[in-house]
């Protein structure tokens, strides 16, 4: 068997670490080809000493100098590029078999719906390319005839439960319902009224997985359950009437398949996503991931409907997904806007949904055509979002 050849978009990440250490336990049958960061210097040069890539790239120039620097220093012949057109290169490489597309946010969008033109099997733990661009990114896939994996554990368990050559027809496969799980996130047992005034490093502290911050707040507020809505309906060629959402605190289902027979297939396991990770670059076969194995022995396993009013951004979501056009970009924008205010201490908990809406209820009146429409209209919500945070802090 010829080893994969991997570019790994956002290696500093906790999906890219966990990526590595996947890889690490098989010698000889991935090679890295590039490894790429955005301010996290340090860990992504001692990821380039440990796995000698062809290429480093940094978003950022002063970063990338500071890599060449170190990588010199160290005798290290990685050779480091800067921008966002290098992740770009690096994705659509020739010599690259498989992309893990890893980075967050929309920044990751452009390389990998790149990659997807050029025909890479993709591992996609980047959500928001198909919460922004899913028609566009689908289009891309099915054209050049690229290989798609979800990395999430909810999507991943959702192809694993589908029958083996699911070809986006859920009506032939005998499907109902795709059943989406989530852990309800730290404050799924709060009120209203205590959440308005959580902190950040409260948001942040997941009770099963070990995340990002940007995830862990999204995870919070119920809008990554959202976003993976949206995503299972590009994934799987879903309607949004045929995706519920059941909150699931122990996180051992990762996700369900109803048929017409009355049959409910699940994927279950310990919440880590090495399995999702390792699931995704052995396929088909399954490989060693260094996970525990999961113990069910005085487990118990609790289900619950999720609350639309004390989660307002999973109702936003299915709005937004209903809507179509520019709402799910639109959505995605203003969410990452004012994520990255809360946690830098710029708004409250309960001011996310309300940047959300107030972009939303102002989205351009067309459906998107090209790439450059979505990060135009990525733009104009992030413009809005940021004024109704301005606004509620001076008020």
């Amino acid at each position: 068997m010829n080893a994969q050849v991997l570019t790994i978009l956002g290696a500093t990440g906790t999906i890219g670490v966990n990526t590595l250490d996947v890889v690490a336990r098989h010698t000889g049958r991935f090679s890295i080809f590039a490894l790429t960061g955005a301010t996290q210097t340090e860990k992504l040069f001692q990821q380039c000493l440990q796995f000698r890539p062809r290429y480093a790239v940094m978003t950022e120039q002063a970063a990338a100098d500071e890599l060449r620097q170190k990588l010199a220093a160290a005798k290290c012949g990685t050779e480091v590029l800067a921008g966002r057109q290098a992740l770009v290169d690096v994705a659509t490489a020739p010599e690259v078999t498989t992309l893990m597309a890893a980075i967050v946010g929309a920044a990751g969008l452009p390389a990998t719906l790149a990659a997807a033109k050029a025909g890479k099997r993709i591992l996609l733990a980047n959500k928001e390319t198909l919460v922004v661009s899913g028609q566009l990114f689908m289009d891309a896939i099915h054209e050049s005839g690229a290989a798609l994996l979800p990395i999430d554990s909810e999507h991943s368990a959702i192809y694993q439960s589908l029958p083996m050559g699911f070809d986006g027809d859920l009506a032939k496969a005998g499907v109902n319902t795709i059943w989406l799980t989530a852990s309800g996130g730290p404050f799924r047992t709060w009120s209203l009224e205590q959440m308005a005034g959580v902190t950040p490093e409260q948001a942040v502290a997941h009770p099963n997985w070990v995340m990002g911050r940007k995830i862990s707040v999204d995870s919070a507020s119920m809008m990554n359950k959202g976003l993976e809505v949206i995503e299972a309906r590009w994934l799987f060629n879903a309607q949004a009437d045929q995706i519920r959402v059941l909150v699931h605190p122990q996180s051992i289902i990762h996700s369900m398949v109803e048929y017409r027979d009355g049959s409910v297939m699940a994927q279950l396991g310990t919440p880590d996503m090495r399995t999702p990770i390792a699931f995704a670059l052995g396929f088909p076969e399954r490989i060693e991931a260094g996970v525990s194995p999961l113990d069910l022995l005085g487990s118990s396993l609790q289900f619950e409907q999720p609350d639309y009013k004390r989660f307002p951004c999973l109702q936003l979501a299915f709005d937004a997904l209903r809507t179509g056009g520019f709402a799910p970009a639109v959505l995605n924008a203003a969410n990452e806007v004012a994520v990255d205010a809360f946690l830098d201490g710029k708004c409250g908990f309960g001011d996310i949904p309300g940047a959300i809406s107030h972009a939303l209820e102002r989205l351009p009146d067309a459906s998107p055509l090209t790439l450059e429409d979505l990060l135009d209209a990525d733009h104009r919500a992030r413009t809005l979002a940021r004024e109704y945070l301005l606004a509620r802090e001076v008020a």
